[in-house]
């Protein structure tokens, strides 16, 4: 990411003033935030790596740096991320076949 792409590397680094002009609801975000994304039933490890496949899914520039750095940092491999990613990928794909029921159930009632 340079300054010739909409998105940009520092403003990853503002994350942290979202809750500027709204602080109530930025304080009730991260408090949210940080008890969804730490450890619970499921390990720091794992909830890094289902944040990092959501957002490669969710097309997430900042998410996916910060992801793929917090799962370097807790001993995640690159072929563990790579194959959260694809876990990611095809729930997407499924969910778009999935939805052609829909273009079927029309087609069908075309068809009567």
């Amino acid at each position: 990411m340079d300054e010739t792409t909409y998105y940009q590397k520092r403003d990853l680094e503002d994350f942290a003033n979202i809750g500027e002009y709204a602080s109530g609801p930025g304080a009730k975000f991260f408090e949210y935030y940080a008890a969804a994304t730490s450890a619970g039933k499921l390990t720091e490890r794992e909830k890094a790596l289902i944040a990092l496949a959501v957002a490669t899914v969710r097309h997430c520039p900042y998410c996916i740096d910060a992801y793929t750095n917090k799962c370097l940092s807790l001993g995640v491999d690159n072929d563990e991320m790579m194959e959260a990613i694809h876990v990611g990928a095809a729930m997407v794909a499924g969910d778009t076949l999935a939805h052609a029921t829909q273009m079927r159930k029309i087609i069908k009632q075309k068809e009567m």
